[in-house]
């Protein structure tokens, strides 16, 4: 959160250097308020653009056969750019290296852990075990008190498809 505190004022230091250079070399054609209006424009770029990077750079830092299953992006009034382009706020991850494979009764299950990212001041990571009938395209997370509420997913499914095939 420093880091990113540090970078937001070093974005709005190099435009408003930039903005003071280029009034200097106009002789002071360009208007007193071209400077700080510029460092206030770099330093909203500099945020946007750590916005929208966000989910890459978190799917960088992800180990070797994690594979992105969901995407939750999101409108914001505060931020009227994201009507045209949304913004994404949260990833839903599957680890596919450590997918436990079982059989009962003949029928194919999955047990794995489903990871969840969301986007806030200090990102927070939720994860929870499942498991997943590959016959039946059944999706049951299970929780301290034992099993939770039965999901029918679609064959289709990103998630079905990262973990039975």
């Amino acid at each position: 959160m420093i880091w990113h505190l540090v970078a937001l004022g070093v974005a709005g230091l190099g435009a408003g250097g930039i903005a003071y250079l280029l009034r200097r070399l106009s002789r002071n054609r360009l208007p007193a308020w071209f400077v700080p209006a510029l460092a206030g424009f770099g330093m909203l770029a500099y945020q946007i653009n750590y916005e929208y990077d966000w989910a890459a750079h978190k799917e960088s830092q992800l180990p070797a056969g994690s594979v992105v299953v969901a995407q939750e992006e999101e409108q914001q009034i505060l931020r009227p750019w994201t009507y045209l382009v949304p913004l994404t706020v949260g990833l839903t991850v599957v680890d596919t290296t450590n997918i436990q494979q079982l059989e009962q009764d003949g029928q194919r299950i999955r047990q794995f852990i489903l990871y969840r990212f969301e986007k806030e001041y200090v990102d927070r990571l939720d994860h929870q075990p499942h498991l997943l009938n590959c016959d039946t395209a059944e999706l049951v997370p299970i929780t301290g008190q034992g099993a939770g509420a039965l999901r029918q997913l679609e064959r289709d499914d990103a998630l079905y498809r990262a973990v039975c095939q």
